[in-house]
């Protein structure tokens, strides 16, 4: 190849980042992008110490109560957020979370094919654990706090309502539901 080819591919490659040198210009310049005055939301990164640690932490709630009025359809929607991780099928696959069908009565981090984190065999105590309606209540209204170490991201759902009708969902999702506590039981449900 002689220097004539060599200086041809080169000035090639030259006009082509000039090119896209100057495009990249004219469209910052065309299309500005401006940093907004003021932002859209503000995320408090600081956590609550001492007393307002303690008002800030919700309070448990006995969910047999809230289990008299709960709504399982209510549920059903509350729960589209746990599918991102959590499959509710029967025989489902497991997805970042076990899979849910039947886990209320299941023993802790129990599933087969799931492997649960350090934290969650540990709270399990061998098996001996099992998931009532009070512990799962407790569990998602701030998974982190109630089991630390655990590998579940899920802020928590600080409504007892809300947790009452997820509840209420899950327990459909079994082919032999526990029974419901004699608080709820009481009043026919």
């Amino acid at each position: 190849m002689d220097s004539f080819e060599i200086n041809k591919i080169l000035g090639a490659l030259l006009g082509a980042a000039f090119v896209v040198f100057t495009i990249s210009l004219l469209s910052d310049a065309i299309f500005a992008n401006p940093p907004p005055r003021t932002p859209g939301y503000i995320l408090k990164a600081a956590a609550p110490t001492g007393e307002s640690a303690a008002a800030a932490a919700p309070k448990r709630v006995a969910i047999s109560a809230l289990l008299l009025s709960a709504d399982a359809a209510k549920g059903e929607a509350i729960f589209k957020r746990c599918q991102a991780c959590h499959d509710g099928t029967r025989g489902g696959p497991n997805k970042v979370g076990p899979n849910l069908w039947g886990v209320i009565g299941r023993a802790v981090a129990s599933h087969p094919g799931f492997n649960y984190s350090p934290a969650m065999k540990a709270f399990s105590m061998g098996g001996k654990a099992h998931w009532d309606y009070q512990m799962v209540s407790d569990f998602i209204t701030a998974p982190r706090d109630y089991v630390k170490g655990t590998l579940m991201t899920f802020a928590g759902l600080p409504d007892g309502n809300d947790r009452a009708n997820v509840i209420a969902f899950l327990r459909t999702l079994s082919d032999d539901p526990l029974p419901l506590p004699r608080q709820a039981s009481a009043a026919g449900k």
